[in-house]
């Protein structure tokens, strides 16, 4: 009885490596080929992890009921890992004037989307105001990681004739790369702010003041010193190994990695946000010597090893789904994710732009509508599930489950169509906002 359970276990097993080899496969193979087509190689990743789990193979769908643990880590270090690659990415210094469409962005329209789905999670779906909240703030953030197709490059080498001035002055997909690079750590106070009213009661004079104090003042700020400082020393150290070889640049490319969890890692024990740090550090290591060609090797690292992970966690999504993730969804909770792609952002993110002069009205609708969820919406919620009880456990992961899976499809299709749509209307030179704007 023991040797055929155990027989079994190494079955589930060996054929789950064969779902990965298939999807690390298809990574390698068809991933360059997406961008001509309007696909995108997340929907092959959840597809295949659905159906390798919805067929009749004996595999046992991942829950992430059963294994919060699991979800939560898994999910938390395919966020990390893509912040280090976007911040490796942007070429601009942070400032009032040159970042006031990611401002905007940030400020007015993630706020109205929380605030948007907390209400009608409350009033649409019946969720108690806590678990609202919560769901608003799992569902606030843009994928850093599902974004590729509408975010910048990837750092240029050191030679600056090579820098292509389009590509460079693109503000569009600028504002959407910062965008998904600092709303993926704005999403924590709010998360916790449904943590405290589920433990201390919906009363504001329950939790406001710690919630301002401890969860938005002291752990941005920590989150801010200690990504300056980290990335500047790890900076120091990264960018003086040598590259001239494949082996030294392979080398290099792991200092990735090593950062992107120092970073994370002693954020998180001195109390700060730990997402943002990655990302500030990432800039810091970026604008340590601008055009450094080692820039290229930890970028590299740090993309290939999210692709990696969001390939794992979509597959595990797929299957979940394939379980019954989505057992508990309601047509108002779909009807809630559809809102959310086709209204609540675009709308929120329309409000936000207005009167902008750094994007055209037509790079504002678009950036508005590809606020794309993904894998920190997974995180979130997972971490909000495993630190607080929350009665809607299965409706919440519905819910989201359904918003990300919706995305995934309605963005990954529309991304490269209107992406080469518009850049067949970018003039040779676009213009530029005048400094005194």
């Amino acid at each position: 009885m023991e040797l055929t359970a155990t027989l079994e276990i190494f079955a589930d097993y060996n054929l789950t490596l064969v779902v990965i080899g298939l999807g690390v496969l298809a990574l390698a193979v068809l991933l360059h080929h997406f961008s001509d087509y309007p696909f995108s190689f997340p929907i092959v990743a959840l597809a295949l992890g659905y159906l390798a789990f919805a067929l009749p193979l004996g595999l046992k769908p991942p829950d992430p009921h059963e294994h919060g643990a699991l979800a939560v880590h898994l999910t938390e270090l395919g966020v990390i890992i893509s912040l280090m690659g976007v911040g490796l990415k942007i070429d601009r210094m942070p400032s009032l004037r040159t970042w006031s469409s990611t401002w905007r962005l940030l400020a007015i329209c993630m706020p109205l989307t929380i605030a948007g789905v907390a209400f009608l999670g409350w009033w649409m779906i019946g969720l108690t105001p806590a678990a609202a909240v919560l769901l608003g703030a799992a569902l606030a953030p843009t994928d850093p990681v599902l974004a590729a197709d509408v975010q910048v490059g990837e750092p240029e080498g050191s030679n600056e004739e090579d820098i292509h001035p389009k590509k460079k002055e693109d503000e569009l997909r600028f504002t959407l790369t910062s965008e998904a690079g600092l709303n993926d750590s704005l999403a924590f106070p709010f998360t916790y702010l449904a943590l405290l009213m589920v433990a201390e009661g919906t009363a504001p004079s329950n939790w406001i003041g710690e919630w301002l104090l401890i969860d938005v003042v002291y752990k941005l700020a920590m989150a801010l010193v200690a990504g300056l400082a980290l990335g500047w020393l790890l900076a120091r150290i990264l960018l003086r190994l040598p590259i001239e070889t494949e082996p030294q640049r392979m080398k290099a490319g792991v200092g990735a990695l090593a950062g992107t969890l120092l970073l994370y890692g002693i954020t998180e024990v001195l109390g700060g946000y730990g997402f943002l740090a990655v990302f500030i550090g990432a800039m810091t290591i970026k604008h340590y010597e601008q055009t450094h060609q080692a820039h290229k090797s930890l970028h590299t690292f740090a993309e290939q090893s999210e692709q990696l992970l969001m390939l794992g966690i979509l597959i595990a999504l797929g299957a979940a789904i394939a379980g019954g993730l989505l057992a508990s969804l309601t047509w108002e909770a779909a009807l809630l994710g559809i809102l959310l792609v086709f209204v609540l952002r675009p709308l929120a993110g329309m409000i936000s732009m207005f009167g902008s002069t750094w994007l055209p009205l037509r790079d504002r609708a678009i950036a508005s509508f590809f606020g794309i969820r993904g894998i920190g919406c997974l995180f979130y919620l997972a971490y909000g599930l495993h630190e607080g009880e929350f009665m809607e456990a299965e409706l919440l992961w519905s819910t989201c489950a359904f918003a990300v899976v919706l995305s995934v499809f309605v963005h990954g299709v529309a991304a490269s169509p209107v992406m080469k749509f518009r850049e067949r209307r970018i003039p040779p030179h676009p213009r530029q906002p005048s400094s005194n704007c």
